[in-house]
C-alpha cells in the first residue's frame, strides 16, 4: 500500500506539472484566438463593437486585461471543477464535449490496436525466443526492427494508396455517412470496415514489440527452473507458456503502459491520413483556429490517459510480482 500511495503522489505531481505546461505552451504560439473568431464573425456580416469583443472574451474565458498568473490559477480551478471552457472551433459545444467526441474513436483505434498488437507481439516473441538462432527468429527480429523504425505516417500513406485508392477499403470517416448508430451487426461491420486500415497501420509500426518479449523470454529460458523442467522431461509447450512466458510477461506490462504515449501519438497521425474523426482531426482543427481551450483540453486528456495507464501498470505489477510486495512490507 505504501508503494501504491507513493506512486500516486508522483503521478499527481506529474499531472500538475503537465497542467502548467498545458496552460503556458499554447499561449506562446503566435495568433490571438479571440481576434480570429471576431474576424470570422466580421466576414459573415456580424456586428462587431467593443461590447461584442468583451462578451466574446468573457464567453471563452480569455481576458487580455487579466494578469497571466491570475488566469493560470483560474484555469486550474476550472479544470478541477470539470469546466474546460467553450471551444472556438465547435461553438457552442464545450471543450469537454468536443474532446469526448473525438476521444471515443481514438480510444477505439488505440484499444483495438493495443489488444491485437499485444497478442501478436507476445506470441511471436515467445516463438522467436524458443526458436532462437533459426530462420523464424531471424525473420521476426529483423522484420520487427525494420518495421519499428518506419514512421507510422509512411505506413499509413502506403496502405491508403495500395488499399484505399483502389477501393478495397474506405479512405475516410469512421462509419458510412448517414449510417445511424445502432447495436446491429451491419453497423458493427461498417465500423470495423472503416477502422481496418488505421488499425493495420498502427499494428505494423508496433511490431517492434516482438524484440522486447523475445529478450525477456530468452532471459527466462536461462533460469535454473527452466533447465530443471527440461531435465525432468516437462513438455515443451508447458515450459514455454506455463513457466517461461508467464514470468517474461511481467516487464511487458510496464512497457505496455509506457507505449500508450507512442501509440496515442501514432494514432493521431494515422487519423489525419485516413480522415478518421478522432482526437487527431480535432487537434488539427484546434491548431488551425488557434483554439486554446480545445488544444488545452486535448493535451490534458492525453496526459490523463498516459498517467492513468502507467498508474494501473504500477498497481498490476504489485499484484503480479510478489517481490515488490515483499519489498514494501519489509520497509514498513
Amino acid at each position: 500500500m505504501k508503494y501504491i500511495l507513493k506512486r500516486l503522489g508522483f503521478y499527481i505531481l506529474a499531472f500538475f506539472g503537465a497542467v502548467t505546461l498545458n496552460f503556458f505552451l499554447p499561449r506562446m504560439m503566435p495568433g490571438n484566438p479571440v481576434q480570429m473568431y471576431i474576424a470570422t464573425l466580421y466576414q459573415s456580416g456580424g456586428k462587431i463593437n467593443a461590447e461584442t469583443i468583451a462578451a466574446i472574451e468573457k464567453l471563452f474565458g480569455y481576458n487580455q486585461q487579466q494578469p497571466l498568473i491570475i488566469s493560470f490559477f483560474n484555469y486550474i480551478i476550472s479544470i478541477l471543477k470539470g469546466d474546460w471552457g467553450i471551444s472556438f472551433t465547435y461553438y457552442p459545444q464545450t471543450v469537454l464535449d468536443s474532446v469526448k467526441r473525438g476521444l471515443t474513436w481514438t480510444m477505439f483505434l488505440m484499444g483495438t490496436s493495443l489488444i491485437i498488437g499485444f497478442i501478436i507481439n507476445t506470441l511471436l516473441g515467445i516463438l522467436a525466443a524458443w526458436k532462437r538462432g533459426g530462420k523464424l527468429d531471424t525473420t521476426l527480429t529483423v522484420g520487427g526492427q525494420i518495421l519499428a523504425n518506419v514512421p507510422s505516417v509512411v505506413v499509413a500513406i502506403i496502405l491508403s494508396f495500395a488499399l484505399g485508392f483502389t477501393g478495397v477499403f474506405p479512405r475516410g470517416y469512421a462509419v458510412t455517412p448517414l449510417f445511424q448508430p445502432a447495436n446491429t451487426f451491419e453497423y458493427i461491420k461498417d465500423v470495423a470496415y472503416h477502422a481496418f486500415l488505421p488499425v493495420l497501420a498502427i499494428l505494423i509500426t508496433g511490431l517492434g514489440g516482438i524484440m522486447g518479449m523475445r529478450a525477456n523470454m530468452i532471459n527466462q529460458l536461462g533460469e535454473d527452473y527452466i533447465v530443471m523442467g527440461i531435465a525432468k522431461g516437462v513438455p515443451d509447450r508447458k515450459i514455454m507458456f506455463g513457466y517461461g512466458a508467464r514470468n517474461a510477461l511481467l516487464p511487458v506490462v510496464t512497457s505496455l503502459a509506457m507505449s500508450i504515449g507512442f501509440l496515442l501519438g501514432g494514432s493521431l497521425i494515422v487519423e489525419q491520413v485516413f480522415n478518421y474523426p478522432g482526437l487527431g482531426k480535432v487537434m488539427v482543427n484546434a491548431i488551425n483556429r488557434r483554439d486554446y481551450p480545445l488544444m488545452q483540453g486535448i493535451l490534458l486528456m492525453s496526459t490523463v490517459l498516459m498517467l492513468s495507464a502507467n498508474f494501473i501498470a504500477d498497481i498490476s505489477i504489485t499484484f503480479l510480482d510478489p517481490r515488490i510486495r515483499r519489498q514494501g512490507a519489509s520497509k514498513n
